[in-house]
């Protein structure tokens, strides 16, 4: 179904038609009349979230216990395939999120993108989800790491879990500004998986720690969006006589839960980098033998 780019057709191609043809053999069911209902759509409510991450806690921390005197199981071409089918899904997800975004973002700006109810259609509210269910499959990259007993940093573990509680709360509180965190997430995923998939077929890649830096400024980004939508909101509700730009969609709770979380990820990620590629650091733990600390995003 090629054709000529346009405002509704960015690629060209619209990639949305084999999107619909794919989810309907895969599911069963048109992608048209997907609605993300809290206590009917699976994985919808926060008694599920919560009990999936105390899951993974237990399932990860448990796992090291076990085994302990077991010897490392390196699991290569498993862990290949697993990091290449995300880097799959992520630019697959990032390109029907672009096709649906542009049309919105040309024909009425960024703001209207941003903060508008009209911004969360009920296509984006359906990739929401999907990257939402994808958090789950990638919280076995810390299983990986369990079965070759690497370190698990404090870091990789928080960032996992709280990344699935906070898709989570985006996708209750419909906050329209959620594509910019999780297209530019989607967009250092692929990078990211991909080096993994190239690195554990046993190739060397030099530009992991420009890989830290990308997520870094991603945080940087996420911030300078979510902060102007939260203080836009905040202050033409409760404060309107405070400079703003008028209200934001989106709910109050879940506005507060990601400025917080995307601060931590921010402030520990920037500790990770010094931590990891500070070369006084380095130095100090090549002298004693330790190579630099590991993390997965």
């Amino acid at each position: 179904m090629a054709g000529i780019v346009s405002i509704d057709r960015p690629f060209g191609i619209y990639f949305d038609d084999y999107f619909v043809k794919t989810y309907s053999l895969l599911t069963g069911k048109d992608p048209n009349d997907f609605a993300f209902v809290e206590g009917v759509t699976p994985l919808s409510t926060l008694t599920q979230v919560i009990i999936s991450c105390i899951t993974y806690l237990a399932v990860i921390f448990g796992g090291q216990l076990l085994l302990a005197n077991s010897p490392v199981i390196k699991l290569n071409s498993i862990f290949q395939i697993h990091n290449l089918l995300l880097t799959v899904i992520s630019g697959t997800l990032l390109i029907l999120f672009i096709e649906q975004l542009f049309p919105i973002y040309w024909r009425n700006g960024l703001y209207h993108s941003i903060c508008s109810n009209d911004g969360w259609t009920q296509r984006l509210e359906l990739l929401y989800y999907l990257n939402y269910l994808v958090k789950y499959w990638e919280l076995a990259d810390t299983m990986f790491l369990v079965l070759r007993k690497k370190n698990l940093e404090f870091l990789h573990v928080y960032h996992h879990s709280m990344t699935v509680a906070l898709c989570f709360y985006q996708l209750r509180g419909r906050t329209t500004v959620s594509w910019v965190p999780i297209t530019l997430n989607l967009t250092v995923h692929v990078f990211m998986y991909y080096y993994y998939f190239r690195a554990a077929g046993g190739a060397r890649i030099w530009w992991k720690k420009y890989l830290t830096t990308l997520q870094i400024i991603q945080f940087i980004i996420d911030l300078f969006f979510v902060y102007f939508c939260s203080y836009t909101y905040f202050t033409s509700t409760y404060w309107p006589w405070v400079p703003n730009f008028g209200s934001c969609a989106g709910d109050e709770g879940a506005a507060i839960f990601g400025c917080l979380l995307l601060s931590s990820y921010l402030l520990l990620f920037i500790g990770f980098y010094n931590k990891t590629y500070n070369s006084k650091n380095v130095t100090a733990l090549k002298g004693k033998g330790k190579p630099p600390s590991k993390a997965l995003n």
